[in-house]
């Protein structure tokens, strides 16, 4: 069981409609790059967080069983210091995350399941579900704002992926002109040459 985990695992183990929050989005992107934006730890701490906020990693290990701790920085210059772990990465359609605060055993910790599914235009419909341990804590969750700063969170993704396409363009070639030359073995990309 993950450091992170807690009595919560036996809650999040069994889907309940009342503990969850649903939010979904069309981003104009393929797919492959938008499950990119949320799997390289390049992009992900790029665009994630509600508007005005900004994230500070600490570590990001972005596979099963790995966990990226970052602080998000709210306007004000108030710090949250968050835990994700990677619990499932089906690329390039799925991503389960346990989310919490940066700490051991935190009993607020809950699982969001993200899907990637492609229209038949090239835009990505993207779902985040979220399961809370309680009907409480995902009420308490709510009351706070996290359906307004999901969105936000979403939005930003949105506006970071025409950017990325053209950048993906532009790397696709240059790779394909190094390839092509023997090119160089980098495997930080995840590709050979």
């Amino acid at each position: 069981m993950p450091a992170n985990a807690s009595q919560s695992e036996t809650h999040l183990s069994t889907w309940a409609l009342d503990r969850e929050i649903v939010l979904s989005r069309v981003i104009n992107a393929p797919r492959e790059l938008v499950f990119s934006a949320w799997a390289d730890p390049r992009h992900l701490p790029q665009w994630f967080g509600p508007a005005g906020f900004r994230v500070e990693t600490k570590s990001m290990d972005i596979r099963v069983g790995g966990e990226w701790r970052f602080d998000m920085i709210a306007p004000d210059g108030k710090r949250y210091s968050d835990r994700m772990q990677f619990r499932r990465i089906e690329r390039p359609h799925l991503i389960e995350i346990d989310h919490g605060a940066d700490k051991d055993n935190d009993p607020g910790i809950f699982r969001t399941t993200i899907t990637f599914d492609e229209q038949s235009d090239g835009k990505t419909v993207i779902t985040l579900r979220q399961l809370h341990p309680t009907k409480a804590q995902r009420d308490a969750r709510i009351g706070f704002g996290a359906v307004e700063f999901g969105y936000q969170t979403l939005e930003k993704l949105a506006q970071r992926s025409p950017n990325a396409v053209t950048l993906l363009n532009e790397y696709e070639q240059i790779w394909y002109a190094l390839s092509a030359s023997g090119g160089p073995d980098d495997s930080r990309f995840g590709v050979t040459g």
